[in-house]
C-alpha cells in the first residue's frame, strides 16, 4: 500500500482538459503523485490543438491516448477532479472531489487553448502544493 497520493483527472472526452492537467502534474510532481485521467465518453484521439498548446511549454502528450473512465481507476484515486462532466461523471462515494469549471477546448484552436492551458497549470501548481508539499 504506498502512502503516495493519486489523483484521477475526469472530463467527458479525455481529450483536453483532462490530458493537460495530467500533462501538468507529472512534470511538476514526478513520481510524488500518482497520475490518471479519463473520460466518461472518451474521444478516439487527444486534441490536436491541445498536443499543440502543450508543446508550447515543453510537455509532449503525443503518446496519450483518451481512457474510458472505470470504477477501477476511480476506487483508486484519493482525488477525483472533475472539469466539465456535469452530471455524466458518476459519484463514488469516499473519494474526495474537486471541480474545475474549466471552458471546453474541442473544436477550438490553439489561440483558445492558451487561456485554458496557464489556468490549469495555475490550478495544478496550487493542487500539488496542498497535496504533496515539498519537504526540506
Amino acid at each position: 500500500m504506498s502512502d503516495k497520493p493519486s489523483v484521477l483527472f475526469v472530463c467527458i472526452h479525455n481529450a483536453g482538459r483532462s490530458q493537460m492537467a495530467a500533462g501538468f502534474l507529472t512534470h511538476y510532481a514526478g513520481d510524488r503523485i500518482t497520475v490518471g485521467s479519463a473520460g466518461s465518453a472518451p474521444a478516439g484521439s487527444v486534441n490536436p490543438a491541445v498536443l499543440e498548446a502543450m508543446n508550447e511549454v515543453g510537455i509532449d502528450l503525443s503518446a496519450e491516448t483518451p481512457k474510458v473512465l472505470t470504477d477501477e481507476a476511480a476506487l483508486a484515486s484519493d482525488v477525483i477532479i472533475t472539469m466539465g462532466c456535469g452530471d455524466t461523471c458518476p459519484v463514488y462515494p469516499g473519494k474526495r472531489y474537486l471541480d474545475w469549471p474549466l471552458p471546453d477546448p474541442a473544436g477550438q484552436g490553439v489561440e483558445a487553448v492558451r487561456p485554458i492551458r496557464d489556468e490549469i497549470e495555475r490550478l495544478i501548481k496550487g493542487l500539488i502544493d496542498e497535496i504533496s508539499p515539498e519537504t526540506a
